[in-house]
């Protein structure tokens, strides 16, 4: 099968297939008489990994790892284990930096429900440079304790 019949059958993008051969996580064969890219059954099943692997989110590089284990005849299985659980790590992480985030602007709205819209002069927006951060005048007496 060509590009455009392996992305519609995956539900993906022809540059995505083309994306995903550039960098050598698919391997297509150049048919004999005109010279295009091929897709094989098996480069079929390699995609379908590679979309599961990255909405499980996994990196580009970390699915070339795990495929580069499997191709030399390892279990690639350890390996996606500890990727999996660093993925997990710095998912939560940023998890975390949003809730943040949130919280600040949510503040935010609050705080500039019952503020003026301030007139113009140096400033540039009163309402972000006088922000009362909550975060930070909890982190800030925390530590004054």
């Amino acid at each position: 099968m060509y590009v455009k019949q392996l992305a519609n059958t995956m539900g993906v993008t022809q540059d995505t297939v083309r994306h995903y051969t550039r960098i050598k996580l698919l391997n297509p064969i150049r048919g004999e008489r005109n010279g295009y890219q091929e897709y094989t059954a098996a480069d079929q099943q390699r995609l379908k990994f590679i979309i599961s692997a990255r909405q499980l989110g996994f990196s580009i590089k970390d699915i070339q790892q795990i495929i580069a284990q499997s191709d030399q005849g390892q279990c690639p299985c350890p390996l996606t284990r500890q990727l999996i659980a660093k993925r997990l790590e710095e998912t939560e992480q940023h998890f975390q930096e949003t809730l943040k985030l949130r919280t600040r602007m949510q503040a935010a709205v609050k705080q500039w429900d019952k503020s003026p819209d301030g007139a113009v002069s140096a400033d540039i927006c009163s309402l972000i440079e006088t922000f009362v951060d909550p975060i930070s005048e909890v982190k800030n007496t925390k530590e004054a304790l």
